[in-house]
């Protein structure tokens, strides 16, 4: 694998990370520290994450697990014998953040929990990621990401009303759970700076200790699903490609068969949107000047959008909509974010050869670092490592 420019901006550089996740949740959090200067140890078993199997269409390792492991380093260690939990124990001492996904009460089985993880290290900071966190009733439960969604009420949304919750294609609920773990770890990193710039003693374990339940993670994504029930007794529904109580915006075919989405709900846009497609009736109907009528009316303006996107191609629709104002873009498939000039000016696709089976490698893009910082998408350094690729260099470090 070809690697990306030297000496990026590297914010959290000398940080150091254990690992000790797999699948996607902790190591997305994981890979979000990597991505901006941690230097992540991931501690697999012999035979590796099982992520290396996830939509592994040839080769020995995925482009899910090269992607959401990028950055970080590889050691083989057996968490199931003594030897291999006496160097996480060692491990930690040498870290600032623990990252964990098992369900709660397993390392603690092990012998290491915060207390024995923090021996050593009276300022280590514990991230841990769980279906349903580490305390209540439901905590020992297993769970992915796909029952925690359930849980969180997002399922529920998710679809057409006539039809039975879907989920979407990727693992949202990990994704979100890793962002909030990653955010978690910097929050107390920076705490654990403002103490020590105060001389205050470290705080004790429990308060070091970030607490992400998957569940909860998709939760709070929810925006007003408990408030609107409280305040007004309304129960959200499924709503296929609308968004509860907000008119006009959703997905339109084109005459082409490409379909686009289209969010002219704004008071200030629907009246030149819908001069845009032919219709200043609707503009200029006093029941639409607000969302709630445009919401009581949503079919009746969405077969006019309908109709109207359906007798042009969508390069027509999005040049006619670019020009009165309304936001609109094309539906993407991966192709299409692979050819479009915005993503290439961010550095939002970056290319490496890959090992992938082949007589020889395969030049392969990947997903950039977000949020960018100078203008463009800091380089990927390197992509998810063999398996146990740094064990040796780590324990010359380290052990």
């Amino acid at each position: 694998m070809t690697g990306a420019p030297s000496s990026p901006r590297l914010p959290l550089a000398g940080v150091r990370v254990l690992e000790l996740g797999s699948y996607i949740a902790a190591p997305s959090a994981g890979r979000l520290l990597a991505d901006f200067g941690a230097e992540v140890i991931k501690i697999e078993r012999e035979s590796g994450d099982e992520l290396r199997n996830w939509r592994l269409y040839a080769g020995e390792t995925s482009m899910l697990f090269r992607t959401i492991n990028r950055n970080k380093k590889s050691m083989v260690l057996d968490l199931r014998t003594e030897e291999g939990r006496d160097d996480v124990r060692t491990l930690a001492g040498h870290c600032d953040v623990v990252l964990e996904n098992f369900r709660p009460g397993t390392l603690e089985k092990w012998g290491l929990g915060p207390e024995e993880l923090s021996r050593d290290n009276p300022e280590l900071i514990l991230v841990r990621i769980s279906a349903f966190g580490q305390t209540g009733p439901y905590a020992e439960r297993p769970g992915f990401a796909a029952v925690a969604e359930a849980y969180g009420g997002f399922r529920e949304l998710v679809g057409d009303p006539d039809r039975p919750p879907v989920r979407t294609g990727v693992s949202i609920g990990d994704s979100i759970a890793g962002l909030y773990g990653a955010f978690g770890a910097v929050m107390a990193l920076y705490e654990g700076l403002r103490r020590r710039d105060a001389a205050a003693e470290p705080l004790p374990v429990a308060d070091r200790v970030v607490d992400v339940a998957l569940h909860e993670a998709i939760f709070s994504m929810m925006e007003s699903l408990i408030p609107d029930l409280g305040a007004y007794g309304v129960r959200r529904e499924r709503t296929g490609g609308r968004m509860q109580g907000i008119a006009p915006s959703n997905a339109y075919v084109c005459g082409d068969g490409f379909s686009v989405v289209i969010s002219g709900n704004a008071d200030g846009i629907f009246g030149g949107y819908m001069r845009a497609i032919g219709r200043a009736d609707l503009a200029d109907d006093p029941g639409l000047a607000d969302n709630d009528g445009r919401w009581y009316r949503r079919d009746e303006i969405d077969d006019a959008i309908g109709a109207w996107t359906g007798a042009r191609t969508r390069d027509e629709v999005l040049a006619a909509l670019d020009a009165a104002g309304v936001p609109a873009g094309p539906i993407y498939t991966a192709a299409d974010i692979v050819a479009d000039p915005q993503y290439s000016a961010r550095n939002m696709i970056q290319e490496f050869d890959v090992d992938t089976g082949a007589a020889e490698p395969v030049r392969v893009g990947f997903p950039g670092v977000v949020p960018v910082l100078g203008g463009q998408s800091l380089p990927i350094r390197s992509l998810g490592p063999e398996i146990g690729e740094h064990t040796d260099e780590i324990r010359e470090r380290f052990l």
